[in-house]
């Protein structure tokens, strides 16, 4: 697999999943309790034993770079890596990257110091384990010059993703990039060809935005000013090569809004998660943290997952998330919250300068309730806090110290809330 290079595709500013990006990059954003949205196509990767990895982003990748350096340190047998490589000025190039096709083009002559036969690039704000290995095994018994991952979707899915048109035998003959909810796609249902138990006539095929190039027709498709794979790279190239479909028809989302992002969450509270994260043979990788086990000390916890280092004293906890360190205090109630925990564990000294400057400690106060929320890491929910109970009819919009997107009340990190705060 030393033939393969990987790359990760950081996004851009992560507008979507703002006020989540204020503070770092879209693939630093804390998910599932313990991991880093990064963790999870990093993982796919290991898990395939390719270990020549470039993460590309070019906003607030302080903490990103600290997590990678932390957590993926291979031994200098495996001659593998993960490397961030942020925009920078050149002599050839001073600006922004201005797409994802622009982003690989300006780093290729980082890429070809490791002589790879094939590049595979990959999205860093989506959910689902693939097997990359059949990937790359399908692409070169196919003999295609590209090969691109798509799995089925509903015509409302549809509008904001890639969708595309293959025969009986998996090569793409159109490609139509978020065709929107009103235009007639109807010619590109999935063919009954490649209809199976999972995969419906009623489905469309949705690009995962997941590619493999062998190297030298990535070079020759990127030798223009085109700035977007989807947009431009994938239709001109479908006209002129051999480009097939891979149909994974396991469990993918999108979580590059606020909504899925919550949603996503939330769901591996579920009894039958639609992603599992306690599969030993493709474990999802993390920083080790060498934290103790969660401490529940009395209350109730109902499909909801604590990570390690919690906790949680008399709590009522449902429906919900709660991430590493986080202290939930007597009497606080949680339904249908993703708190992504705390960075730190507070000292006893810190606790006293607390009580002096009048300032909640990290974590949930004393009978704080809070229901359909997100908050992220090393807030401070004050004693009687009220969020998200009196007032059902939430507008969106940037309130100050909180926001509300979709509907769902997001705090930001080290957000204070003091007691008796109602919003």
């Amino acid at each position: 697999m030393s033939e393969v290079l990987s790359i990760v595709l950081g996004g851009g500013k992560g507008t979507r999943l703002f006020p989540l990006t204020q503070v770092r990059s879209k693939p630093a954003v804390p998910f599932g309790g313990k991991f880093r949205l990064v963790d999870i196509p990093i993982s796919n990767c290991i898990n395939a034993h390719l270990r020549q990895i470039y993460i590309l982003t070019q906003f607030n990748s302080a903490s990103l770079h600290l997590h990678l350096a932390q957590t993926y340190v291979f031994d200098s047998f495996t001659n593998g890596f993960v490397e961030i490589l942020a925009a920078e000025q050149t002599f050839e190039h001073s600006g922004w990257f201005e797409g994802t096709a622009d982003a690989v083009r300006k780093n290729l002559p980082h890429f070809r110091t490791q002589n790879p036969a094939y590049y595979m690039i990959l999205s860093g704000d989506q959910l689902y384990r693939m097997d990359l290995e059949d990937l790359l095994a399908k692409h070169k018994e196919s003999g295609a010059a590209i090969t691109i991952a798509c799995t089925t979707v509903s015509r409302e899915d549809a509008s904001q993703l890639g969708i595309l048109k293959a025969d009986k035998n998996n090569i793409i003959t159109a490609f139509l990039e978020k065709p929107g909810p009103t235009k007639d796609i109807s010619d590109y249902k999935t063919p009954p060809e490649l209809r199976t138990e999972k995969i419906k006539g009623d489905s469309y095929l949705g690009s995962m935005g997941i590619y493999v190039f062998n190297a030298q027709v990535m070079e020759d498709c990127l030798d223009n000013d085109l700035t977007d794979f989807g947009k431009e790279i994938i239709p001109a190239a479908i006209k002129r090569l051999k480009v097939n479909a891979y149909l994974f028809e396991g469990y993918w989302a999108d979580i590059g809004t606020i909504k899925s992002f919550y949603e996503a969450n939330l769901d591996l509270a579920t009894i039958r998660p639609r992603f599992d994260f306690y599969d030993e043979t493709r474990p999802i990788y993390t920083h080790m943290r060498n934290l103790p086990p969660s401490k529940i000390n009395e209350g109730k916890m109902s499909q909801s997952i604590a990570a390690e280092g919690c906790i949680i004293t008399n709590a009522f906890v449902t429906n919900s998330l709660v991430g590493v360190r986080t202290i939930i205090e007597y009497g606080a109630s949680l339904n249908g919250v993703v708190c992504m925990g705390a960075d730190f564990y507070e000292t006893e000294a810190e606790k006293q300068q607390n009580i002096q400057d009048r300032r909640p400690n990290v974590g949930i106060g004393r009978g704080a309730i809070i229901k359909g929320a997100i908050i992220d890491k090393n807030a401070r929910i004050g004693e009687g806090c009220r969020i998200g109970i009196d007032d059902l009819n939430r507008s969106d919009g940037n309130y100050g110290h909180y926001y509300i997107v979709d509907g769902i009340i997001v705090i930001p990190k080290n957000a204070v809330f003091y007691p008796g705060t109602v919003i």
